[in-house]
């Protein structure tokens, strides 16, 4: 049965342990829990790359960054624009009929705007920062840099998630008083770093009862070189966790802001009539370190911390109410097909996901999930990487590899790679993620990336 509309809500780097239904011991997250409760929630939902613009792309094209060729974020060495050919999501339910529109943070292409894409309605981010300074409120604080800080020149109801927020609930509106369906898409930039959540949010949690992350106490012992680079780049080398809490705990209070708005678009669909018949998908492009492994942001790491996404879906009648699944997801695949054959039309033959329907059901059975990264951003460290339930293989074709036994170290402390114990299991994964590389046209399949892959060589 066709939803009668789409509401799809994406955050920007939101780990997918940071809500109280995933068992995170102090934040609040109460609307986002209601959702998870009413539908389903996706424990091992990962995204393609763990930077936003080559997920954002996989996201609107249904394919890997090898396949749509944006294989790293504006502005480096590596960007591209999208491969010409291909058809967004949004462009086949526009041309199915619907109405398609689009709030908030783009951040898939300079170039290619939402307008090319298939959406008719679109309300940039800009518009906020405009909005903001036309009301003669102060600019949003920098002082705290990249650490962020309190942005104490507003109310919560002037924050840009609360602008976000208000335009979601316009558009609708616009669409309960139509008889065309409509896909509505609301992207935050929020908790992306720098975090400056407006009070109460910015002191709602003391940093001293933040808990370390599982991922936090990582020596790096036998880990490539470029992890401890990161640290020594950020100026991050010995700090403590007490140095580390009160960023954290601005995080996890801007989800709490976040989580405030998105209960308001969720009310307004409830007010609206809409919740009935109206597929709500929440998801994040890539998740944070946050100070887990010692590091900040993400980039060149397969780390869990910043590879799995939260993924919350609720459709009434067709995802059961309370669910909880333990289907490997690739979000931008799966989220892209699922738009589409929710609209109840065809996928292009590019797509290369499955809908979260089939997933649930157990018509579609995956026993891992891959990862990439193109390295060009912070110079050349390229990344593929293989996770199965109890085992992730990491390939670094210019560092240490990395293996880590899940079940024994879920926060990935121990690299395991070399160990004898496990040689069986780490070619096993090397085989496997070099036929997977061969079988999407990656480009990293070579003839000599195929034997040292397959081999274990660093020659």
């Amino acid at each position: 049965m066709r939803p009668a509309h789409i509401l799809f809500i994406q955050a920007d780097q939101f780990r997918a342990d940071c809500l109280g239904a995933a068992g995170h011991p102090l934040v609040r997250t109460p609307h986002l829990d209601a959702l998870a409760a009413g539908g389903a929630r996706f424990e091992s939902a990962f995204c393609t790359s763990p930077v936003c613009v080559p997920t954002r792309n996989s996201l609107l094209y249904g394919c890997w960054p090898s396949r749509h060729g944006v294989v790293s974020n504006i502005g480096t060495e590596a960007h591209a624009e999208a491969r010409p050919g291909l058809r967004a999501f949004s462009q086949v339910l526009a041309d199915g009929g619907w109405q398609v529109a689009q709030v908030g943070k783009w951040g898939a292409s300079r170039v290619v705007q939402p307008a090319d894409l298939g959406f008719s309605h679109y309300r940039p981010l800009a518009e906020y920062d405009a909005w903001r300074a036309e009301a003669g409120l102060p600019p949003v604080p920098t002082a705290g840099g990249w650490w962020g800080e309190a942005d104490t020149g507003i109310s919560a109801a002037q924050s840009a998630p609360a602008w976000g927020a208000d335009r979601t609930i316009e558009l609708l509106t616009r669409a309960a008083a139509d008889d065309q369906p409509w896909f509505i898409r609301w992207d935050t930039n929020e908790p992306h770093l720098p975090c400056r959540p407006p009070e109460p949010f910015a002191s709602l949690y003391d940093p001293a009862a933040v808990p370390p992350w599982p991922s936090f106490a990582d020596g790096l012992a036998g880990k490539p070189y470029i992890q401890a680079q990161q640290r020594r780049t950020w100026g991050l080398e010995g700090w403590s966790w007490a140095e580390w809490a009160p960023i954290v705990a601005r995080y996890l209070g801007l989800i709490t802001h976040l989580d405030e708005q998105f209960g308001r678009v969720l009310a307004a669909l409830d007010e609206l009539g809409l919740a009935a018949n109206t597929l709500v998908v929440f998801s994040s492009d890539h998740g944070d370190t946050c100070g887990g492994h010692g590091m900040i942001d993400k980039h060149f790491i397969m780390y869990d911390d910043v590879w799995r996404v939260p993924l919350l879906a609720r459709w009434p009648g067709q995802i059961a109410a309370g669910t909880v699944s333990q289907a490997f997801v690739t979000s931008p695949l799966d989220l892209a097909a699922t738009f589409v054959e929710a609209a109840g039309l065809e996928l292009p033959d590019t797509f290369q996901g499955h809908g979260l329907p089939a997933l649930l059901a157990g018509a579609v059975e995956r026993d891992a999930v891959y990862g990439t990264y193109a390295g060009s951003q912070f110079g050349l460290y390229s990344q593929r990487a293989v996770r199965e339930r109890r085992y992730k293989y990491v390939w670094n074709p210019t560092a240490e590899d990395e293996f880590y036994d899940l079940e024994a170290d879920p926060g990935e402390l121990v690299n395991r790679a070399t160990d004898p114990a496990l040689a069986g299991e780490v070619a096993r994964l090397r085989a496997k993620l070099a036929d997977w590389l061969r079988a999407t046209g990656d480009p990293l399949d070579n003839a000599w990336n195929q034997t040292t892959l397959r081999e274990g060589r660093k020659e």
